[in-house]
């Protein structure tokens, strides 16, 4: 009843065999495929470890095991930035944004709270391809980051300027320069040829944005429960997922 495509959890089962392998344990009772799914099973739809483990006839701590056995082993296999970008270059276009996880915070934890959604979270920037396939995530950081002050501390303004891609941003990336195009704005009514760009800029970027469309599937991203710390680490989990799906689709 997992809506993951089977050959994604034969995928993680082949990763997970292969991991036993280097540590020399590679008979384990669990099978390498019913130790993905409890895995994929708590990404895809955020159940707490006590869910996982009776979803699975399994205890909670089991269950626990399970889960951050498979995340180790697809944490490794998450692409950097450089890494993502190989294939691009000049006359290719990338979609960059920004996406809140929400988290449970009180009212003190100030850094984590954005203005923006008015709600406590952190963010992560994105970057997809033109069709909407998301080539790389960015570590998280408090929710109140600027959305232009998170790509240039990621890298993501020079690593394009330096391959010549074209970014694609919103308002919110204003300023940022180098090969970065955002739409123009203005209080007063906007010269047509400013308007027909605007137009332009909006339909190349509209599929990028399926990007966080797929994410979202991944319920673990509408509500984290766990540390602040641990959000960089699923969000490299679900850009491996992807890399996976995307050698899935390609062959």
């Amino acid at each position: 009843m997992l809506d993951v495509p089977h050959e994604l959890v034969e995928h993680v089962s082949w990763l997970i065999h292969a991991r036993r392998r280097e540590l020399k344990s590679p008979w384990r009772r669990p099978g390498c495929f019913k130790q993905a799914l409890p895995a994929l099973s708590h990404l895809r739809k955020n159940e707490t470890f006590a869910q996982v483990g009776a979803g699975f006839g399994v205890s909670e701590s089991t269950a626990w095991r399970y889960v951050d056995e498979t995340l180790e082993v697809l944490t490794a296999w998450a692409p950097g930035l450089r890494e993502a970008l190989v294939g691009l270059g000049e006359g290719d276009f990338v979609v960059v944004d920004g996406t809140l996880i929400p988290t449970d915070r009180i009212a003190a934890d100030e850094p984590y709270y954005s203005q923006k959604h008015r709600r406590h979270g952190m963010t992560v920037q994105v970057v997809a391809r033109p069709d909407g396939t998301p080539l790389w995530f960015s570590r998280a950081l408090p929710g109140r980051t600027h959305d232009l002050t998170a790509a240039r501390a990621h890298g993501i303004v020079r690593a394009c300027l330096t391959r010549q891609i074209l970014v694609l941003a919103d308002r919110a990336y204003q300023g940022a320069g180098a090969t970065v195009r955002t739409p123009y704005h203005g209080h007063r009514e906007l010269p047509d040829h400013y308007q027909r760009f605007n137009r332009v800029h909006a339909r190349l970027r509209a599929p990028g944005e399926r990007a966080f469309a797929r994410l979202k599937t991944w319920h673990i991203l509408r509500r984290a429960r766990c540390s602040t710390n641990r959000i960089s680490r699923i969000g490299r989990i679900l850009q491996a997922v992807h890399t996976l799906l995307t050698c899935r689709y390609s062959g």
